[in-house]
């Protein structure tokens, strides 16, 4: 019989801008790793050499973030050298996958107890940095003769497929500022924050929220991602991406403590929500971004749930097309997607993001007393996770 994976914990640093001067970007990504890693321990009493394996995202793993940087940080965090760690890319979706493995070790009977976690500087390793030098193979280029597109042009072909204006974005994006804004205000993230000690002082809040954001400040900001060449190839795109609508570059680190509920009990500690279901898909390379909708349909349909039995939905904010034309073709209730804000405020670090999401989703269940809540994401090169918690 298999065992029930739970969510015994979540922890996670604020985000930092992703540039030089961040809050965050003094920090090297190893120790800002190592620091949610310690903070599982202390939060919840356990010995290191109790953890059966660290399972650690990440996107850019070269510079500061290579060398098995799970590996590196687990060291670094003081853990005893028996503990194992591994990283993975499953790019923007890196520490949800972290977080599906360790719940699927655990339901296995492969493990009783993991840390899914998940880093990125953004400042230091830049996005795209390990795709330096690189070219693209034969059976790649024969297969898509025009070329792969960059993230922020798949943004575009969404808006244009779906409809959406450049006013119906920015106000979507307004709004995660605003919902990021009254949950800081009404103190809803710190049961979960780690706060980062830096050289020029503390770290305590998400450095990307803007508080006074509008439509109207959004409007004059020009677009991110058209050139001439990709105009004449998409005449359909009317170009209405921009650093506004878009997730901020970002540095910050996360992590999850999941167990079997049985070790859970055992140790005292208490287990907070189950996983319920796993998705995983890959959908068009060139849309890119879409994957959320038909991962959403198949963890749906092997639940046994409709979208409607969902009490919270954490939609990643990569751009505002993604989680908009998520909503329009799950006829999805607004009111419960990203109750909370999205990465449009709180920021993306990419390899941190999957757990960061799932601290959030677990205390917004938690706090509204909802029972169900999903968390999907979409990812490069046409990929997308889904996740179904059980809050307990």
């Amino acid at each position: 019989m298999s065992a029930t994976a739970v969510i015994v914990d979540v922890v996670r640093t604020p985000s930092g801008r992703g540039k030089p001067g961040g809050a965050l970007s003094g920090v090297h990504p190893v120790d800002l790793a190592a620091g949610v890693l310690t903070a599982v321990l202390e939060r919840n009493g356990l010995e290191s050499r109790q953890i059966d394996d660290v399972i650690m995202g990440c996107v850019s793993q070269i510079g500061d973030q290579s060398l098995n940087i799970g590996r590196q940080a687990v060291l670094a965090a003081g853990f005893d050298e028996s503990v194992p760690a591994t990283t993975i890319d499953r790019q923007c979706g890196s520490s949800q996958q972290a977080a599906h493995f360790a719940a699927q070790g655990i339901m296995a009977g492969a493990y009783d107890i993991v840390i899914a976690a998940g880093v990125e500087s953004m400042s230091r390793v830049p996005l795209g940095s390990s795709a330096h030098g690189g070219s693209v193979s034969r059976g790649v280029a024969a297969r898509y003769p025009e070329g792969l597109v960059n993230q922020g042009v798949s943004a575009e072909l969404i808006a244009a497929r779906w409809g959406f204006s450049r006013e119906e974005l920015d106000a979507f994006s307004a709004e995660s500022h605003r919902r990021a804004a009254e949950a800081w205000a009404a103190e809803r993230f710190g049961s979960q924050l780690l706060v980062v000690e830096t050289d020029a002082g503390a770290v305590s809040v998400d450095e990307t929220v803007r508080a006074g954001t509008t439509v109207d400040k959004l409007a004059g900001l020009p677009a991110s991602f058209r050139t001439d060449e990709l105009a004449a190839r998409f005449p359909e795109i009317e170009w209405n991406i921009t650093p506004g609508n878009s997730s901020p570059l970002t540095d910050a680190a996360s992590a999850a403590l999941i167990m079997s509920e049985e070790k859970a009990i055992e140790l005292g500690l208490t287990p907070r929500a189950r996983f319920h279901a796993f998705s995983v898909v890959g959908d068009d390379p060139i849309m890119m971004l879409t994957g959320p909708i038909p991962a959403t349909r198949r963890i749906l349909e092997r639940s046994g749930l409709s979208i409607h039995d969902l009490d919270a939905y954490e939609v990643n904010e990569a751009f505002a097309p993604v989680p908009l034309a998520w909503q329009r073709e799950l006829d999805a209730d607004p009111q419960k997607l990203n109750q909370w804000g999205g990465a449009i405020a709180l920021g993306h670090a990419v390899g941190a993001s999957g757990t960061r999401l799932l601290g959030t989703l677990l205390a917004t269940l938690e706090a509204t007393g909802g029972r169900y809540g999903l968390q999907t994401m979409c990812e490069g090169g046409g990929l997308a996770n889904a996740t179904i918690i059980e809050r307990l």
